[in-house]
């Protein structure tokens, strides 16, 4: 697993190992950049914002990493795995505005071996730009004229957020993001083809005028494409208290036809995407009912274990602290705890309290490895850990980023294909490489 993760903006890197307990050790800690860009807005950093997914990415025998300079201009970087001397190319890209969200992607299409980039957009039209053929994996020189050609399809002028590069069992790439703004949009899927992109529209979350739907992941095992998430409500009025958040309910469904149609947990088909596309209520995807009143987060995580079954993370402020959040950013630092929703081979779900708080706003990220024994990053990059054996019941603080002086900011970004406050003071980017051990 590798980490992309704030130290006042951190780059964080792991490797999976296999040992009989989940432990963590720490392999490197490298600074790529001494000046990262560094501001605050949405309790994030635009650097580290976990839903970026792919801010590091690794693709057969390089390791990818992308990040925002000081002087606003995105940074692409290459290693060879194995080495720790990073290639780094700037991009004619500059940061446009000083928004968190608008995060970088990486995506590699594995037919023609080219690096895709998506980036700066927050309900804006993306920048998107891709490489030329083979770059990612033939080890063409690593130099700006290899590089970039700037597309401006139709298919990528409208409002996007969440940008996010994921690849089919059958090697396709495909791109999943937010279309519309927060409250009113709908999650739409992309695909990229013989070197153009088709789109499949409402794929996920319905177009409403009320309500949006915020994914926690667009997982892959065994052919099945599979998304969990939760909803959010542009009315304030489902809240008990205007300070709080309009998320509600944890849901799940499958596709096993690369999102043409959706079956919920009980196989049930529920959707077409395009022509009628999952929505609010749709039957049987909700699998943890909860209303708007706990300060609920969207786009956590989730995973994949062996046999196929869905893993997440969750957050929110239990009902024995309070039964009406008032200020999410203030009542989710003193009270939120993480949760781990899972789903057993039988379609049923279970949810357990992680007993380590999250002591802030952001969220966590879960990873799983070969054994399907779980790691939960924390925000400030605490590691807590449970095995298989165990039923995920014996959770351990395995690596403690605040005790080790990391001074991160909080969120992380995992290179999942590796695995199997305001200012303006130039920053760290770091690679921080540790091994998990389970």
């Amino acid at each position: 697993m590798r980490l992309l993760l704030g130290s006042l903006l951190l780059l964080c890197a792991t490797r999976l190992s296999v040992l009989a307990a989940p432990t963590v050790s720490t392999v490197a800690n490298l600074e790529l950049d001494p000046r990262g860009i560094y501001f605050v807005s949405y309790d994030g950093l635009v650097n580290v914002n976990s839903f970026q997914l792919s801010g590091v990415l690794t693709h057969g025998n390089y390791q990818y990493a992308a990040w925002y300079t000081s002087s606003r201009y995105a940074i692409l970087a290459r290693r060879q795995l194995g080495t720790n001397t990073w290639s780094t190319l700037q991009l004619l890209r500059q940061l446009s505005t000083n928004d968190s969200h608008n995060v970088i992607a990486l995506g590699v299409s594995p037919a023609d071996g080219k690096i895709h980039v998506a980036l700066d957009c927050h309900s804006t039209q993306v920048f998107y730009t891709s490489s030329e053929a083979g770059l990612a994996t033939n080890g063409a020189s690593w130099t700006a004229k290899s590089l970039w050609v700037d597309h401006d399809d139709a298919e990528w002028v409208c409002t996007v957020t969440y940008p996010q590069f994921v690849v089919t069992p059958d090697n396709l790439l495909q791109f999943v993001y937010r279309s519309g703004v927060s409250g009113n949009g709908a999650t739409q899927l992309a695909e990229y083809r013989n070197g153009a992109c088709g789109t499949y529209t409402s794929t996920n979350g319905a177009r409403s005028n009320a309500r949006n739907l915020y994914i926690h992941g667009f997982t892959y095992r065994n052919g099945r494409a599979h998304v969990t998430g939760t909803w959010r409500e542009q009315a304030g009025g489902v809240m008990c208290n205007g300070g709080g958040l309009t998320n509600h309910d944890t849901v799940y469904f499958y596709s096993d036809d690369k999102g043409r149609t959706w079956r919920n947990s009980a196989g049930s088909s529920i959707a077409t995407s395009g022509s009628n596309p999952v929505n609010v209520n749709s039957a049987g995807i909700i699998v943890d009912s909860l209303n708007a009143d706990h300060g609920l987060m969207n786009q956590e995580s989730q995973d994949v274990d062996s046999n196929g079954q869905i893993h997440a993370i969750i957050s929110y402020v239990p009902g024995r602290f309070t039964q009406c959040v008032t200020n999410y950013q203030r009542d989710r630092t003193s009270y939120a705890r993480p949760f781990h929703v899972y789903r057993s081979a039988n379609g049923t779900f279970t949810k357990m309290e992680i007993p380590f708080a999250v002591n802030g706003v952001g969220r966590s990220q879960i990873v799983m490895d070969s054994n399907d024994n779980v790691y939960v990053v924390l925000p400030f990059v605490r590691v807590v850990t449970a095995s298989k054996s165990s039923g995920w019941t014996d959770w351990t603080m395995a690596y403690d980023g605040v005790a080790q002086g990391l001074n991160a900011f909080g969120e992380v970004t995992v290179d999942r294909a590796g695995v199997k406050s305001s200012g303006t003071t130039p920053s760290s980017v770091r690679l921080l490489d540790v091994r998990l051990n389970g």
